[in-house]
């Protein structure tokens, strides 16, 4: 059944760790109130002491990402390694995030978290800027053609032209949630307009920013309480 963005539920904010401090914030709870912490195993695979300690068990829903390059991710890291990363902590994760240009490869991944009742995030991240209406709803339906729960969309903002984009494709009437958000200077603003406007998951930080554009996750939550109550 397709799904209308606006479903009267408070927007759930998405606290990113990439750091060790950031890590160790979540792991203690100072986390500022948010519902899930992006665990970004990408820039933290070299500290897999600290992650086998930190992990298990959950104190908080854990968002696993090993992020592709392209996307984002930690450079030089090989799709075999991002995959390895993913697998060992998956136990302890409520969600994880494959970037839609993995999905076909790792199908089997998506499907085994399925099994585990693991929610799947697939992602797409634009860091050149924002590409039309349509090409963006292409992208949600090969998404949610690829086992998707929630179909998350990043784009850097050039314009207001592209903040509207994103609020025009968040009003769509899709197969699974969305969660848009604007990278650069909109950043900011983009993710409380989005939020406002039904985005489902919405990403701050914890220890420092890790893209353009980004709230602390504890001042994201006060601010979307504001705007979206």
């Amino acid at each position: 059944m397709k799904q209308q963005q606006k479903s009267g539920r408070p927007p759930l904010v998405v606290a990113t760790a990439h750091t060790v401090r950031g890590l160790a914030q979540a792991a203690t709870r100072r986390h500022g109130g948010a519902d899930l912490v992006e665990v970004r195993l990408d820039f933290l695979r070299r500290r897999r002491g600290l992650l086998d300690r930190e992990l298990p068990p959950a104190p908080v829903p854990w968002l696993l990402t090993a992020r592709h390059p392209a996307e984002g991710g930690a450079p030089g890291l090989r799709a075999a390694e991002r995959r390895a990363l993913l697998e060992r902590y998956l136990p302890w994760a409520a969600a994880i995030d494959v970037e839609l240009r993995s999905a076909a490869a790792w199908d089997d991944l998506l499907e085994q978290s399925r099994a585990a009742r693991v929610r799947r995030i697939v992602s797409y991240h634009d860091f050149s800027g924002t590409p039309p209406l349509a090409a963006l709803r292409k992208v949600v339906r090969r998404a949610a053609a690829a086992g998707a729960d929630v179909v998350k969309i990043a784009t850097l903002l050039r314009s207001p032209d592209d903040l509207c984009t994103l609020l025009r494709l968040q009003a769509s009437t899709t197969a699974v949630p969305l969660a848009t958000m604007g990278m650069g200077p909109l950043g900011k603003v983009s993710r409380l307009v989005l939020g406002a406007a039904g985005s489902c998951l919405n990403y701050g930080y914890l220890d420092k920013p890790q893209v353009p554009g980004q709230w602390p996750a504890a001042e994201l939550a006060q601010r979307l309480r504001e705007v979206a109550p």
